[in-house]
């Protein structure tokens, strides 16, 4: 089984995309605006290699009327490969990951979004046996409720990535997965979009996952995933839980005072057990699923956690990061928003506001530049 993991390490998820300096709080209409890197280059190799891949779509049961409908339109995109290549591989703290899906817009947002769709998600845990709290903070973590769902033709970037050659094996098996969901009459081809890297919907499903797990929550034939209505996507993501061996009554965990993961050193410890081993089934990754934990335990009316984060590598505790951000972007170097998550745009505000006063431009913080900037 390909695992969203493989799939994720490669792409990222959805809302943590586009991040300057940490969060990005999004409007419907500004997420599904086109993304540039679905512009359309004319690729000689690209085309060629359209034509070598006809032939093993066939054989593995697609038929002539979906590879035209698929195809009418698809094309190389020069800007998928830009991200895959430019991926920054580093590990965000825990801190700073929950700073970025969980932090107070994201609960206010998500309550929202929770009480909205409360009945259908209160339908759902009753078949599949995962709480409604959880599934629709997978829906946060993973699109923005709904308002970062992709797109990209997911034809053209499997097409693009599975080309290119760096994962191609991964990316053909995605795209011939993709073409199997348009042949079911699931979706149709202008609407199979997603992210860069092919996720799909509210809920970011890759092609090889949506034909595991995907299901028609609303009977009307189809299980699709990309429409404004969550239902199916949501049902999908129980449905993934569920046969990921999910336990019914079960918590995903707690914080506790002692023993238990603690994910930055001097932080808070959690308990858990296996629902928590069931979300790393969605993606494998310590921080995902206490992400996830916290945001459905805050999207149902519980609190903060109650073990404070100690001060950063630079000696900065998050109110002094953000204090920090917040007195730059007043000077005139601009990090994107205030929320204390130190990312690339940060960075670079730091490094000129440094430069602009004649110290070495090294983008790091620290408490002396923090009182200078007072």
């Amino acid at each position: 089984m390909f695992t969203r993991r493989v799939f994720l390490a490669a792409s990222g998820a959805a809302v943590l995309q586009g991040c300057s300096s940490g969060t990005t709080v999004s409007t419907p209409g500004a997420a599904q605006a086109a993304d540039p890197a679905a512009r359309i280059v004319p690729n000689a190799g690209w085309d060629a290699w359209v034509a070598g891949f006809m032939p093993r779509a066939r054989a593995a049961g697609i038929t002539d009327a979906t590879l035209s409908r698929a195809f009418r339109g698809a094309g190389f995109l020069p800007g998928v490969i830009e991200r895959d290549r430019n991926q920054t591989e580093f590990k965000r703290s825990f801190e700073d990951y929950l700073a970025i899906v969980a932090n107070d817009d994201k609960i206010a947002q998500g309550r929202v979004a929770f009480a909205r769709q409360r009945s259908r998600l209160n339908a759902i845990e009753a078949k599949y046996g995962v709480p409604a709290n959880v599934v629709a903070a997978i829906w946060g973590v993973e699109s923005n409720f709904g308002t970062r769902r992709g797109t990209i033709p997911v034809v053209s970037a499997t097409s693009t990535l599975a080309y290119d050659g760096r994962r191609g094996v991964f990316f053909e098996k995605q795209l011939i997965a993709a073409l199997k969901i348009l042949q079911t009459g699931d979706t149709t081809a202008d609407k199979l979009v997603g992210s860069w890297a092919g996720a799909m919907g509210h809920t970011q499903f890759i092609p090889t996952s949506y034909q595991l797990f995907a299901v028609d929550f609303t009977g009307d034939g189809r299980r699709d995933i990309w429409s404004e209505d969550p239902s199916d996507a949501l049902a999908s993501t129980a449905a993934y839980l569920a046969r990921s061996g999910w336990q019914r009554s079960q918590p995903w965990g707690r914080e506790t005072t002692s023993g238990g993961l603690q994910p930055d050193p001097g932080g808070p410890r959690f308990a858990v057990g296996q629902n928590f081993r069931a979300i790393k089934r969605y993606n494998n990754s310590d921080n995902y699923a206490l992400g996830v934990g916290h945001l459905a335990d805050r999207l149902a009316g519980g609190g903060p956690l109650k073990t404070p984060f100690g001060p950063d590598k630079y000696g900065l505790t998050i109110d002094q990061r953000k204090l920090l951000q917040t007195r730059l972007t007043a000077k005139g170097f601009d990090t994107g928003g205030a929320d204390g998550v130190l990312g690339p745009k940060s960075k670079a505000a730091i490094a000129a506001y440094q430069a602009s006063i004649g110290v070495a431009a090294t983008g790091n913080p620290s408490p002396a530049l923090l009182a200078r900037l007072g």
